[in-house]
This record gives structure tokens, sequence and C-alpha cells, in this order.
């Protein structure tokens, strides 16, 4: 009988703790507003980034291109 009750209160408790993280309940689940903002700020400098040094960034990636097909020589 004691072990009915254990594995009621194991699988209750499961249960309750599945229904908490769908509604969102669970303090685990992060800061969505901060990752949306990491993300939207990383994305913007490697925009500003890539304006700035777009001719040297394509040409270094250029040159390691050719170097890696054997194409620089020719």
């Amino acid at each position: 009988m004691v072990q009915a009750q254990l594995l009621a209160a194991w699988f209750g408790n499961g249960y309750l703790l599945a229904r908490r993280r769908v509604r969102g309940v669970d303090p685990a689940r992060g800061d969505v507003p901060g990752w949306v903002m990491v993300t939207v700020m990383s994305a913007g400098l490697v925009v500003v980034i890539f304006g700035v040094f777009k001719a040297k960034i394509t040409d270094a990636v250029s040159n390691a291109i050719d170097s890696v097909t054997g194409e620089a020589g020719n």
C-alpha cells in the first residue's frame, strides 16, 4: 500500500511540474526578452562591423577560398 501511495505521489508531482512548465510558472524557463535583446544587439554588431570592413572581409574570405581551392596562382 505504501508503495502505491509513493508511486501515485511521484506521478502526481510529475504531472504538476509538467503543467507548471507548460503554463510558464517554472522559474528555470529563462529570460526571453533578454535573449531577444542579446540576439538583436549581436546582429546589429555584425551589420555594423561588416559595413565598416566589407572590403577587407571579402578580400580575406576570397584569399582564403583561393588558397584552399588552389586558384590563387591562376
